[in-house]
């Protein structure tokens, strides 16, 4: 030990020192030959004070080195360092300091010299990455690794106060973990969180006790504590209501709670955790999150994926990046419907998915059931007695009643009922109507409907007139689901409207016409088919133009959009060089384009509930049914067995 108060001898000078005492043996007896005896004993004390120098400086470089290890595992630990008077040096531990990089020792791995013994440098991002490692090792019941990982790096998974916070609510010691949470007050930024927080802490205290048959200490909790905090009131009234059970299964039902033990402590701990700053304490799964986070941004940028629901992590390999490839997108045609005559003008998914309608030039309306695990199309019913033909479809909420509209020329609508298989009402309000469209409102009893010379009408589900809108030549009209009617009119502008005020409003408007449109499930985006220009993808919220669509034919023909796919993350269109084009949302260019009809496109709906199934309906008479070559095959097998059959 140096008393002396001096300056240790670094490392290198004390290996020096030990090479030189481990190579000069130590002199005990004095050399008889030797005839100088002075000079001799002056040179042999000389050499035992250079031994005991050699010695000391040893002894000093390990005790120099166990304390930097001690100092090492005491910080492993999530200790923190104190001074002479015992107060802590550092307001949080080393990990959690507010500096840009931590002096981590210890580390197995070398510097760029190969010297083991240099300390490593971590910058914030790898300590947060050593954090969150921790985290899932620890979720995961790997403590021990958890434990290497904290002495090697030098670091800890959180604030200490926090790990005691923890522990503390973990097994339910309420009245320790509230004097806790006071320590960690000056750490919540929210204005009212420790309140909240031991409002939390006191209702998981309140149930579990009376878990543990003692209603009065429950009632005592919830009068003496709950109340006073004086938030929360109503919660506060329905609690007292849960003292009111006899059963214990109702009262976990009734309150949705687990019941006393690790799940519900662990769902309590997760509540508190979203009060506290990350730095402090990390939040629950947080490694998890991340990795769920950047999964789910692959899916949106796969270019093909198509498939419903979410990824989760088990779906994927996190070793690469997703993709889809084309073999899994609807690309095939599975069936060809072709039970119209003539030219095929519209085509449409109920809303719930069960049929599909059809309206043709030849007058007829056919219903499709659709087989929902094969996607095969069985004719269900044809609708005759549409001698302008059937220019639009438009369906019920609910699936049951189908509007249809026809050409120019044609001034009233048929209401069928598809379930009855019969005609609900016609209307025919005047003879100078041309009604070529009409949308239902969500209520499902009524809708708008108007056409190319001027009216615009409000009506019941029997076809009476409510209220009329003069002077307003409409093209296509589409209901939100909030009810706001919206239309495009023959001044290239796509308003919205209010019967009740009658009120409009202008929410963009084109260059050049407007020659269909439809509108995102939540109203957010409209689709638009322009004259001579292709399809357009507006913002209607923000009335911007978001993106053209390259590559389809469009002229002066009316041609209907869609969108599709499980979020709506596709775009498909017909087109008069007979092929259908598919979009992804995001990119301007076809990411597929589909052959096989033989004449002008002239719709496309996209099914509402089964991404990998679409229609599209053309001048050729027939109606194409596309799925992926999965289904393909299975459409295929079907079919031949019904042929042996």
């Amino acid at each position: 030990m140096n008393i002396s108060g001096q300056q240790q001898p670094s490392s290198s000078s004390s290996n020096d020192h030990m090479t030189t005492a481990a190579s000069v043996p130590l002199p005990l007896t004095p050399d008889v030959l030797d005839t100088n005896n002075s000079d001799r004993l002056k040179h042999q004390s000389q050499r035992l004070v250079q031994h005991l120098n050699g010695l000391t400086s040893t002894t000093m470089t390990s005790t120099s080195s166990t304390n930097v290890s001690n100092a090492n595992l005491s910080s492993s630990n999530g200790h923190e360092a104190t001074s002479s008077n015992g107060s802590n040096s550092h307001s949080r531990n080393r990990l959690t300091s507010s500096s840009t990089q931590t002096l981590l020792t210890g580390s197995s791995y070398p510097s760029n010299n190969g010297n083991l013994n240099v300390p490593r440098i971590f910058t914030n991002s790898q300590k947060e990455v050593l954090r969150l490692i921790g985290q899932h090792l620890q979720s995961v019941g790997l403590n021990k690794t958890v434990d290497f990982l904290i002495q090697e790096s030098g670091c800890v998974l959180e604030h200490e106060q926090a790990s005691n916070f923890r522990e503390l609510i973990m097994s339910g010691k309420w009245t320790e973990a509230l004097v806790a949470l006071e320590k960690l007050k000056q750490y919540i930024e929210e204005r009212d969180g420790i309140q909240q927080m031991k409002y939390l802490i006191l209702e998981q205290k309140y149930f579990e006790l009376i878990e543990d048959n003692r209603s009065m200490d429950a009632l005592q909790c919830l009068r003496n504590e709950i109340q006073g905090l004086k938030i929360r009131i109503e919660r506060t009234h329905e609690l007292t209501t849960f003292l009111m059970f006899n059963s214990m299964k109702d009262m976990y039902r009734a309150s949705n709670w687990s019941g006393k033990g690790f799940a519900s402590r662990q769902n309590l701990m997760e509540k508190l955790q979203k009060y506290l700053p990350p730095d402090i304490m990390l939040p629950p799964k947080r490694l998890e999150t991340l990795l769920s986070q950047a999964v789910e941004l692959q899916q949106e940028r796969c270019t093909y994926h198509v498939k419903p629901g979410k990824l989760k992590l088990d779906d994927v390999s996190l070793l690469k990046d997703h993709a889809c490839t084309k073999q899994t997108f609807p690309c095939v045609t599975i069936q060809t419907l072709t039970d119209h005559s003539d030219e095929v003008w519209f085509c449409k998914f109920s809303p719930d998915g069960t049929k599909l309608a059809t309206g043709s030039k030849d007058g007829c309306l056919q219903v499709y059931d659709v087989d929902m695990q094969t996607y095969k199309m069985k004719l269900r019913k044809q609708f005759e007695g549409h001698s302008f033909g059937i220019g639009c479809i438009a369906w019920c909420p609910f699936s049951r009643y189908i509007i249809a509209c026809g050409t120019d020329e044609c001034n009233e609508i048929w209401i069928w009922d598809v379930e009855q298989e019969e005609q609900r009402a016609r209307m025919n309000h005047s003879s100078e109507d041309s009604l070529t469209c009409a949308a239902w409102l969500p209520c499902g009893q009524r809708f708008v409907c108007g056409g190319s010379r001027g009216q615009f009408y409000y009506c019941d589900i029997d076809g009476n007139v409510i209220d009329s809108w003069e002077g307003v030549r409409l093209q296509c009209l589409h209901v939100t689901s909030d009810g706001i009617v919206l239309a495009a009119d023959a001044q290239k502008r796509i308003s919205s409207y209010k019967f009740d005020s009658l009120t409009d409003q202008q929410i963009i408007h084109e260059d050049h016409p407007i020659m269909s449109f439809t509108a995102s499930k939540d109203g957010r985006l409209g689709l638009l088919n322009i004259a001579t220009q292709g399809v357009h993808l507006w913002d209607l919220h923000d009335k911007q133009l978001v993106r053209k669509y390259q590559g389809v034919t469009q002229g002066h023909y009316v041609n209907h959009a869609t969108f599709g796919g499980p979020n709506e993350e596709f775009i498909a269109s017909g087109s008069e060089d007979s092929k259908v084009y598919l979009w992804h949302r995001r990119q301007e260019r076809p990411i597929m384009t589909f052959s096989g009809h033989t004449r002008t496109v002239n719709c496309v709906t996209w099914h509402p509930t089964l991404p990998l199934l679409f229609a599209s309906a053309s001048d050729d008479a027939t109606v194409r049914i596309w799925s992926t070559p999965e289904h393909q095959m299975k459409t295929e097998s079907l079919s031949s067995n019904e042929s042996s059959t």
